[in-house]
């Protein structure tokens, strides 16, 4: 039986297409849906673009027929505007909110056709509770969510014989048929019997069996794998052959600060990329300051402390004396076109190519952000993509439907790309014991 999709604007915000992804079912629109779009389109905003988009779609539909009676969608289904005339809802509800009437309109249409299933989409909690009060059927949409603990983690134990972990460190090759294992997915080797017996590999699709991660013998700008993890991500952020990297992992598990060593070591030492350039979503911890004085790097200097702070680590501005480049800043990679650090605000119709791309905290974009980022990447680029899905500034978004889950889901099964899920944190004990308990 075909059902009647309501879709709310937060939906349309969140996803202007959303109106093609429900079938062959009829798609509600109400007129106060554009009245609330109406007030985000001259945003410049990502809302402010969703808004325009979904205006001129609409737009263009009209000329298919009238609104008011139904335009057919490609997928089979039907769209319709309803203008809810009808009686207000019997409650002490102030009809003067947008949200009660559109629950008004919801409640109409399940009178005027008690047999059709009526469902009321929108991202408000309060207004899904509203609606269920009112015996409404209320969902979240969701189209691409994936809960966190869901989320493929990029790495694997394997218990096996004793003499397959010595025929890895013989061969530097081990076929392995007995688990389904993705492309670039890293395994730890570990011996039935003797649990300290034990190797570290990485599944390649194009040999079709486990070969030895890349392990830097100086370490990585003077920093060393301190757990498994770790390691695998220092051999996916080194690895040309692997375009496309994501960590995922809780504050202190050095995300930031590998993908920062890695992109230093391609781009300044080797020399495989022009340049290395290192950006984040501008989003507040809590209550904004407000407007920041000053030219455009003084305002970005906030919101980009915390990769300087990893790249005067790195070295030695801060860390640990004798380390390589110290004494030095991050301002000279900079002067000599080797660095660029910016936000992701202006990053929209460039192209990126031959740069070690890294998006930190890019939990907090959207699925639709994180395409526009990496379609960016021109030949040769690398993108690496940072951040922790329970650490999200960006109300739009969740840990289940953020725009990292959803890119780390569906590249899973390609070749090249590479996902770590970092558990470990590394940062300090305090740290540590603070992701745990807080």
């Amino acid at each position: 039986m075909r059902k009647a999709f309501m879709l709310d604007t937060n939906v349309l915000l969140f996803d202007p297409q959303a109106i093609n992804k429900f079938g062959n079912n009829d798609i509600v629109i109400p007129i106060v849906v554009f009245e609330e779009i109406d007030r985000f389109k001259r945003d410049m905003s990502e809302n402010g673009r969703h808004a325009r988009l979904f205006s001129r779609l609409i737009d263009e539909m009209r000329a298919d027929g009238e609104l008011s009676k139904g335009v057919k969608l490609a997928n089979g289904g039907l769209l319709w505007v309803e203008l809810g005339t009808g009686q207000p809802i019997s409650m002490d509800l102030p009809m003067d909110k947008a949200d009660n009437r559109m629950l008004a309109i919801a409640m109409g249409l399940k009178k005027d056709e008690p047999k059709r299933p009526v469902v009321f989409v929108t991202k408000d909690i309060n207004l899904r509770i509203k609606a269920d009060a009112l015996g409404i059927t209320a969902v979240d949409y969701e189209p691409s969510s994936v809960e966190p603990d869901d989320l493929y983690s990029g790495v694997a134990t394997l218990n096996v014989e004793a003499r397959l972990v010595d025929e890895f460190y013989q061969n530097k090759r081990l076929p392995y048929k007995e688990t389904p294992l993705k492309p670039n997915q890293y395994v730890i080797l570990k011996d039935a019997v003797n649990p300290n017996h034990t190797a570290m590999g990485r599944f390649s699709k194009e040999l079709d069996c486990l070969v030895p991660i890349f392990k830097p013998v100086e370490g990585l700008w003077g920093i060393f794998p301190k757990n498994a993890e770790q390691a695998f991500a220092i051999d996916a952020l080194l690895n040309d052959e692997i375009k496309l990297v994501s960590l995922l992992g809780k504050a202190g598990t050095g995300k930031t600060l590998l993908a920062i060593a890695a992109g230093l070591a391609k781009t300044v030492d080797e020399g495989v990329f022009h340049r290395l350039l290192v950006s984040r979503p501008v989003f507040p911890l809590g209550k904004d300051i407000g407007f920041l004085p000053g030219s455009l790097e003084e305002k970005l200097n906030p919101w980009m402390q915390p990769i300087y702070d990893n790249i005067d680590f790195l070295f030695g501005t801060t860390g640990a004396k004798g380390r390589r480049g110290a004494g030095k800043g991050c301002q000279e990679l900079i002067n000599q076109g080797l660095l660029q650090i910016e936000p992701l605000t202006y990053i929209r119709g460039r192209s990126i190519p031959q740069q070690y791309l890294i998006v930190d905290e890019s939990q907090n974009l959207t699925p639709h952000e994180i395409k526009t980022i990496v379609t960016r990447a021109g030949d040769d680029t690398k993108i690496v993509l940072t951040g922790d899905s329970y650490q999200i500034d960006n109300p739009y978004v969740d840990s289940a439907n953020n725009g990292l889950v959803y890119l780390v889901d569906r590249f899973k099964d390609e070749s090249i790309s590479a996902h770590i899920t970092l558990s470990k944190g590394e940062r300090s004990k305090l740290s540590e014991l603070a992701s745990n308990l807080l």
